[in-house]
């Protein structure tokens, strides 16, 4: 792993702000993980639950966010690139972008986004986010073949060798990821000096939920 996994001094309580509760901030299930736990994730877990499936230790999920936040923000999230291939991370990764300035890129990954220059849609990023190494490889594939930085969001069975930075976290449930995201917003935007800690953001964690579409047809319905 790289140097930007050595500094754990932030403390979690600092994290959770005045506006997110432990008790909310669990009942997203963002420490939650599955019944597999690779080698690599083994240091960001607790004991496994009675069902088998392996949970994380949420205290170093709030630490490693504070520190990609401050990564990100020295950066330039101009610079960054954030990426998910799947529906239910696009709503999270694009509220994220809208609040920091990052580069949002959703569905499907074209191949030489980063490393062929010729491509319409090239981007040249110095630094990569993705909310899961094994469903957005490509993107981490890409980044590596550059030297790029790449963190991303990882679940207990995700393999963590191509990743400089992890953020141990639920990457499978919609509101953990978008509780993960909107704390990373808010540490991003904290340490770039645009936000207070104890000052709310523009949206809520439920803002940052890709909605199902059944609630969308009730939403229409009520509206």
């Amino acid at each position: 792993m790289s140097q930007y996994e050595e500094d754990e001094s932030g403390s979690a309580e600092k994290i959770v702000v005045a506006q997110l509760s432990e008790k909310a901030l669990l009942a997203t299930g963002i420490r939650i993980g599955t019944p597999v736990r690779t080698k690599t994730m083994e240091s960001f877990t607790t004991r496994p639950r009675p069902d088998g499936l392996h949970m994380i230790d949420y205290s170093k999920t709030l630490q490693r966010i504070d520190i990609a936040g401050k990564f990100i923000a020295f950066t330039g999230p101009q610079n960054t690139v954030v990426y998910t291939s799947k529906d239910y991370g696009a709503n999270a990764v694009e509220k994220f972008c809208e609040l920091t300035g990052a580069i949002p890129q959703v569905g499907r990954f074209m191949p030489g986004t980063f490393t062929n220059p010729l491509y319409p849609g090239h981007i040249d990023a110095e630094l990569v986010l993705v909310a899961d190494p094994l469903s957005d490889a490509q993107a981490v594939v890409e980044a590596g073949k550059l030297g790029i930085p790449v963190i991303a969001v990882c679940d207990t069975d995700n393999v963590t060798d191509d990743i400089d930075l992890v953020i141990p976290g639920n990457n499978r449930g919609r509101k953990a990821i978008a509780a993960i995201f909107w704390l990373l917003a808010r540490a991003v935007l904290t340490h770039a000096g645009s936000l207070s800690p104890d000052q709310p953001m523009k949206y809520a964690i439920e803002d940052f939920e890709t909605k199902l579409l059944e609630e969308e047809q009730v939403e229409t319905e009520a509206g």
